[in-house]
């Protein structure tokens, strides 16, 4: 687990390094991941400042200290929204789309999407710093693709996309931002949901043809803990599922998760307002030395303004209006391509409940038949024992203390017992065949 943290995160300024430190000394043989950060108290209640990774546009990543409501008023986000990252706390998956801000809650990943950097509870878990690690590693190369393309000419952008190949890297350099980090993000918590399902498949397959082949407490009970692992996965992956088409039915959800695009249209509003400003100081000095009738019109120049705002306004609303078009076709795309990698892990554990499920009526089947041939067998030692009774019964009559003629015969003794087989014989046939007749016995 060190190693690959050392592997994963980038080192830490020496000037920031604690030598007292005993987690630094354990790691002075190579490179210690977000060195100079106590990590000690990372996951404890009561403290105000938490430990957050912050990623910006670049790729650069960097720890910072900020207490909750610090986080809150600097996201524009509610406490409600702030308690569904707090991993002290199990809450389903949720992709809620803010103001200022994208909150997601998938799996392990809990961070803040803003339209300039990504913000992370810093955790030790190894899929928190994967995500860290995959998140800077396409951005970076993103960057060096954009800076590649400004520099060739179009008969070279071949060379581009073999560049792009070479690094693996998925995401359309179109994408905004906040679109690349929420890739991301989807992109870990339906690998990681899938790995679990496929290591579920190998551990329950060989399980469940072992308990086909023999029935024993030990395997029903090794059956019974792997059912309830299937319902707690099934159950994650469906919320996953649902999250996603929840967003994908809901352009307004969509629409809102368009951070960059609305914080470039408040920038041009708060940049045409400060035109707009200016030019009216430079008209209200115009006016200043220009002589004015006491009865006249509006100014020309006060009619000018007020067409040229309103053109300008509904240009902006139009503009907006096909933006957010844009905007949700292109996430509604990347949600359609992740919704259809967890549906497919969903079939799986499906098809594993089928077969469970399947696994379980054959063993149903077999205690059934097993039951069955108990109940026949006990009927025919209840006939047999029946038929015994007679010779029992025979023997007490002849027991009797009174004297007959038959006792003085010497043959007599073969013919009785001749005589009491046979009658047993008939009667224990005359049995079987009205159990046939009834279909109580498969004679």
């Amino acid at each position: 687990m060190s190693e690959l943290k050392e592997r994963l995160l980038p080192p830490k300024p020496a000037s920031a390094v604690n030598l007292r430190d005993p987690s630094y000394r354990a790691f002075t043989s190579g490179r210690q991941p977000f060195q100079g950060m106590d990590f000690s108290g990372l996951k404890k209640r009561g403290q105000g400042a938490r430990s957050w990774i912050c990623v910006d546009t670049s790729g650069n990543s960097h720890i910072m200290e900020v207490d909750k409501f610090t986080m809150m008023r600097r996201c524009d986000l509610p406490a409600r929204d702030m308690r569904l990252l707090d991993p002290l706390f199990v809450y389903p998956s949720t992709i809620l789309g803010r103001e200022k801000a994208i909150v997601v809650n998938l799996e392990q990943i809990r961070c803040i999407i803003t339209a300039d950097e990504v913000l992370l509870l810093n955790s030790l878990d190894s899929y928190v710093l994967q995500y860290v690690v995959e998140l800077q590693r396409r951005l970076t190369t993103a960057g060096v693709n954009e800076v590649w393309q400004s520099e060739s000419n179009d008969p070279n952008r071949r060379r581009t996309r073999n560049f792009d190949n070479v690094y693996g890297n998925t995401s359309p350099d179109y994408l905004p931002f906040e679109f690349r980090a929420l890739e991301v993000a989807l992109e870990a918590a339906c690998t990681f949901l899938d790995s679990q399902a496929a290591e579920l498949e190998i551990e329950a397959y060989p399980l469940l043809d072992e308990l086909t082949s023999k029935i024993s407490t030990l395997n029903l009970e090794r059956v019974r803990r792997l059912k309830s692992r299937l319902v707690a996965l099934t159950r994650r992956v469906q919320k996953v599922r649902d999250e996603i088409e929840q967003l994908m039915d809901d352009d307004g959800d969509m629409a809102e998760m368009y951070l960059t695009e609305k914080k470039r249209r408040m920038e041009t509003s708060v940049y045409g307002d400060q035109s707009l400003m200016g030019y009216r100081s430079i008209d209200g000095l115009q006016s200043i030395s220009a002589p004015v009738s006491p009865v006249s019109s509006p100014p020309d120049s006060r009619k000018l303004e007020k067409s040229l705002s309103i053109a300008r306004s509904r240009h902006e609303s139009m503009r907006s209006v096909e933006s957010n078009t844009d905007s949700v076709e292109e996430l509604e795309m990347l949600l359609e391509a992740y919704f259809v990698v967890i549906d497919s892990t969903l079939n799986k554990l499906t098809s594993l409940k089928e077969y469970i499920d399947d696994t379980e009526d054959f063993i149903n089947i077999q205690l059934d038949n097993v039951r069955n041939q108990l109940i026949q067998f006990e009927l025919l030692l209840t006939t047999a024992t029946f038929v015994v009774a007679i010779f029992g019964v025979v023997a007490g009559i002849f027991g009797m203390n009174f004297a007959i003629p038959l006792f003085d015969d010497a043959s007599a003794f073969k013919w009785v017992l001749l005589i009491t087989g046979v009658t047993g014989i008939i009667i224990f046939c005359a049995f079987v065949w009205f159990f046939k007749y009834r279909r109580l016995m498969p004679l």
